[in-house]
């Protein structure tokens, strides 16, 4: 995935938040989805924005499915941001 998909799924608030309740631990679906005023179906088309930017993984565990942060594409976006600043790495 490119750095516009990145951009793209953390450009919501919702999602943001996503993220950061991700980067404690994991959690499944409905985990994720008690802490928004949400139907679980909203919840889950925020999830697949995050998933196809490949920013966060799920593992199925019999009935429930788990995600994660995948934290090496929040750091690729970091380095491209430091790179336009002109920092160096």
């Amino acid at each position: 995935m490119g750095i516009q998909d990145t951009m793209k799924a953390i450009a919501d608030p919702t999602r943001r938040t996503i993220l950061n309740l991700l980067k404690k631990h994991r959690l499944s679906a409905g985990e994720i989805a008690a802490h928004f005023d949400m139907s679980l179906p909203a919840v889950s088309k925020h999830l697949a924005v995050l998933k196809e930017a490949d920013l966060i993984r799920d593992q199925r565990e019999g009935k429930y499915i788990f995600y994660e942060l995948n934290a090496s594409v929040l750091d690729e976006a970091l380095l491209w941001l430091k790179e336009l600043r002109g920092e160096s790495s």
